[in-house]
């Protein structure tokens, strides 16, 4: 049997993280430790930059069809490429506030991080401010899989990719410098939770491949057009358990108990990487497998879908509004935004995939912007346990740190979807695919969810605002400014979008119209 055709340009976006992450591990052992953070810093940075470079240009040429890269395996189409720019961005944004550090030369990671957290080797690495730069070439290992992961063709390629972007997040989240036990504790709920849908995912692969003897997406497809199994068993129960895999990683109901707990003890730049991008391409590669597949047996599945997409709205904004910790109402949040991202995908129509693709850069970019808030003022709070964390902790923000409160506003209003930011394009526009599709229980709730989660934003905009401030809110530190880089970054594209989301959502629209 010969081997497949590869297409190496077309896999670019993917090979350049991938291969940085591997040079970066020698960078790791060979650079001097005094130039380690600057020399991996600038790494991660230019290979991310030209990753998304890459898929940028190749995006701005026409397209017929889709490329495959791999024979089949690997797919190269204006989706894959409009999901790794977004990626890309996303990533480029959280690196700088990974890179960032304490005016005193501290940053967000263990200097002893296979250490027991209190141990007399970690606290002797304290000592010493032994500082380690491991981050980087974790991050770029996720990145890569990432990249891959919405551009995979069949199921062993996307198991690959998922397992390639959650075996370093696994990692990453057991790094904090500070809450170490919490963050061990993050880290070891995460990865049991998360090697437990792998493995229903994987089975629920096999089931599918029992059903129809391919793995690859093209192939499921017309085995059930041409055999007429859109009413088997095994396809249906395969489906569920591949459907099971992606609600993990997109944080759905009822697979979302992990999140408030893993964004809590994560490092908090590691938070703001993990939130915007593992979601950006775990619903890439959904939409992909949605669209290429369940399209095909949408009688079978859109209950399914419907009931998953409600559920997680009102779950999440329930939850969101009776947590007293930011990072968790945060991550309650991003649970109920996922159910509104959900409400796009289950139109099954082309403005239900660029509605779709339009929110998760905008909600990728806001995210980003709003945990890098929360990693300032956890500094500037003076204590970085979790009372930093608390609404109490925030009063006062805004006669403080009007910069810093301005900004949280701007991404909690677009979270809210108020008009005149990005958010509101993102919520009108997966709200009105579904009701063109008519799914128009799934937008209703949506659109009441949306309301009543306007109310525990105010609540935090309110505390910033109006509440007495808290007297040791400038008693911490300062970082070295990178983290206001992004944030001011954030806010830029997160009024601009609100303002002038056109030329995005025709690349939104273009990206949409190569899928089935």
């Amino acid at each position: 049997m010969n081997a497949p055709p590869i297409d190496w340009f077309a896999l670019a976006p993917i090979l350049i993280p991938l291969g940085a992450a591997v040079l970066a591990v020698l960078l790791e052992v060979f650079i001097p430790a005094r130039f380690r953070r600057l020399v991996q810093m600038s790494w991660a940075l230019t290979a991310i930059t030209a990753s998304g470079v890459w898929a940028l240009i190749r995006a701005l040429k026409p397209a017929d069809e889709a490329v495959s890269a791999v024979g089949g395996h690997v797919l190269v189409d204006p989706l894959t490429l409009f999901v790794q720019i977004a990626i890309a961005l996303s990533a480029i944004l959280a690196i700088i506030v990974i890179a960032d550090r304490t005016r005193s030369g501290e940053d967000a990671f263990s200097p002893q991080p296979a250490a027991a957290p209190g141990s007399p080797d970690e606290e002797e690495a304290l000592a010493a401010k032994l500082v380690h730069t491991e981050a980087y070439p974790l991050v770029l290992f996720a990145t890569g899989g990432m990249m891959l992961f919405p551009a995979a063709g069949d199921l062993l390629t996307l198991f690959v990719a998922l397992e390639a972007l959650s075996l370093p997040l696994y990692l990453l989240t057991a790094l904090a410098r500070h809450r170490r036990a919490l963050s061990h504790e993050a880290s070891l709920k995460y990865f049991l939770l998360g090697a437990f849908a792998s493995a229903v995912f994987l089975f629920g692969a096999s089931w599918v491949y029992g059903a129809t003897g391919t793995v690859r997406f093209l192939g499921i497809a017309e085995q059930i057009q041409g055999q007429g199994l859109g009413a088997d068993p095994m396809l249906f129960a395969g489906f569920a358990m591949l459907l099971v895999g992606f609600a993990f990683k997109v944080g759905a109901v009822p697979f979302h108990a992990w999140t408030p707990d893993v964004y809590q003890g994560a490092p908090a730049p590691i938070t703001a990487f993990m939130a915007a991008c593992t979601k950006i391409a775990a619903f890439g590669a959904l939409l992909r497998f949605a669209y290429s597949v369940l399209a095909y047996v949408t009688w079978d599945v859109t209950i399914a879908l419907w009931t998953v997409a409600i559920a997680t709205m009102v779950v999440g904004t329930a939850l969101a509004m009776v947590q007293r910790n930011i990072v968790r109402m945060l991550a309650y949040s991003a649970i109920a935004h996922t159910g509104f991202i959900l409400t796009g995908l289950v139109a099954f129509s082309a403005e239900g995939i660029s509605s779709t693709l339009f929110y998760l850069l905008v909600y990728g970019v806001a995210t980003v912007g709003a945990f890098s808030v929360v990693a300032a003022v956890r500094l500037r709070s003076g204590t970085l346990g979790a009372g930093a964390l608390t609404f109490d902790s925030w009063a006062g923000l805004g006669r403080q740190s009007p910069i810093l409160a301005t900004a949280m506003t701007l991404f909690l209003l677009s979270f809210a979807g108020i008009p005149l930011t990005s958010g509101f394009v993102a919520k009108f526009g997966v709200f009105a695919a579904a009701f063109s599709a008519d799914a128009m229980p799934v937008a209703i709730v949506g659109i009441a969810c949306s309301a009543a989660a306007a109310l525990f934003y105010a609540r935090l905009i309110y505390s910033m605002f109006f509440a007495e401030p808290a007297e040791a809110l400038d008693a911490g530190e300062r970082t070295q400014g990178l983290t206001n880089i992004t944030i001011a970054a954030c806010a830029v594209i997160t009024l601009a979008l609100g303002l002038w989301p056109a030329p995005l959502l025709d690349f939104a629209t273009k990206a949409a119209a190569l899928l089935p």
